[in-house]
């Protein structure tokens, strides 16, 4: 896997080596690039689950080039109450909150003080499923390849609750796809999944949207109608010759 390369590496070889040109137009360029990394991987008819919202043009592309079916994992961060964008922890659809222990201790929380903001993040997990999936169950991903795709890794608390959830529910291989992470934060990650497949992993990483030039938020309306066109090209690719 391509973030292979960067084990007991100096950081001028790892940037030396780097052969992403940053930053990304957008998310489609950042997707196409990804799907070409992972088309060697033998992964072709991959479930492809994308964290919504920013993951989803991505791994659109992704599908397309695996020739897989693409879906969303539903994740919500759990922020510090006093500053909510803080991320203190995560929790995805069907999986245990996750929370930086670490992080927790330097800020003087334990978890049951995060009993309320828990609650009002499943709450919205939850609406956000039914608004994605209309309570369509997740694909069956016991025994297939599955690639969990996001737009980037800043702290990779989502990325980690996603992964932990899916692998309780048996996939045959479980692999995390991004356009571009925080060097550390992919170090990290590395060993909660069978790949890690980061094409550029700068060291002086801020936000995820340093690296791209068109980083518009997304709404979703639009993540529902790149999920509807998804569902259309593949009944198409897959119907009479």
């Amino acid at each position: 896997m391509p973030w292979d390369r960067t084990k007991n590496r100096t950081r001028e070889e790892i940037q030396r080596d780097e052969t992403v040109r940053l930053p990304y137009a957008d998310r489609t360029e950042a997707g196409r690039v990804l799907a070409e990394r992972l088309a060697p991987l033998g992964l072709e008819g991959a479930v492809v689950l994308a964290l919504p919202r920013g993951g989803v043009p991505v791994a659109y592309e992704i599908a397309r080039r695996l020739d897989g079916p693409l879906d969303v994992l539903v994740t919500r961060k759990i922020g510090y109450p006093p500053q909510p964008e803080l991320g203190v922890g995560a929790i995805a659809e069907g999986g245990s909150p996750v929370y930086d222990e670490g992080l927790l201790g330097r800020l003087g929380l334990t978890e049951d003080d995060l009993a309320a903001t828990l609650e009002a993040e499943r709450a919205e997990l939850d609406r956000r499923v039914m608004a994605y999936r209309g309570g369509r169950p997740l694909p069956e991903t016991s025994g297939r390849p599955v690639v969990v795709v996001d737009d980037g890794l800043a702290t990779g608390g989502t990325a980690r609750a996603a992964v932990r959830a899916l692998r309780e529910r048996g996939p045959a291989r479980l692999v995390l796809a991004v356009p571009v992470g925080a060097a550390e934060t992919v170090r990290r990650l590395e060993p909660e999944v069978d790949d890690l497949v980061v094409p550029a992993a700068p060291w002086d990483f801020r936000a995820v949207g340093q690296w791209y030039r068109d980083f518009d938020q997304l709404t979703d309306r639009d993540v529902i109608g790149r999920l509807e066109r998804a569902g259309r090209t593949t009944a198409s690719d897959n119907g009479p010759r």
